[in-house]
């Protein structure tokens, strides 16, 4: 017999388990270069004085098996909030079960119930599966946006300009 599978708002105690697949999720992207976070850095973007972000957490049984880290943004052309899911992520071996499909289902209840105008995230053009994942969910894969990034010392660049 399985256990039993529920999602409910991440606590404190998750924040390790969290992070852990943070970095499994890096790994899988093959961007763990690139992985600065910290347990502490992401315990106060979460609960600190001004979260910046929250997150539902995926448990079978005892076990935090899944996790979806999302915040809030706004539409100038819906004059409306958005939710936008940062990361989605599944442990391996728990793959297959519906744990990912339940936990969008959980954040697009989330975006109605607070009058959201869009849910939206980004997926790697390389993961065919996802594609295929989310388009089966009925999300459009936007072809014609490219993210803009600037970070680090290209970030401390453009902020010391000239107006």
């Amino acid at each position: 017999m399985s256990k039993a599978f529920t999602i409910r708002p991440a606590e404190p105690a998750d924040i390790s388990h969290i992070y852990d697949m943070i970095v499994e999720l890096a790994v899988f992207e093959k961007l763990e270069h690139l992985v600065v976070a910290t347990e502490a850095l992401l315990h106060e973007g979460l609960f600190g004085d001004k979260p910046s972000c929250e997150a539902i957490v995926g448990v079978e049984g005892d076990e935090v098996v899944t996790f979806a880290l999302f915040f809030h943004n706004f539409s100038t052309f819906l004059t409306r909030k958005g939710l936008y899911l940062e990361d989605l992520y599944v442990k391996q071996a728990h793959r297959g079960k519906g744990y990912g499909r339940a936990m969008l289902v959980e954040l697009a209840r989330i975006a109605v119930e607070r009058n959201c105008g869009r849910f939206e995230w980004s997926v790697l053009d390389w993961n065919e599966n996802a594609i295929r994942f989310y388009e089966g969910m009925g999300a459009a894969i936007l072809p014609d946006w490219r993210i803009c990034r600037v970070t680090g010392d290209a970030l401390t660049q453009l902020a010391s300009a000239n107006r």
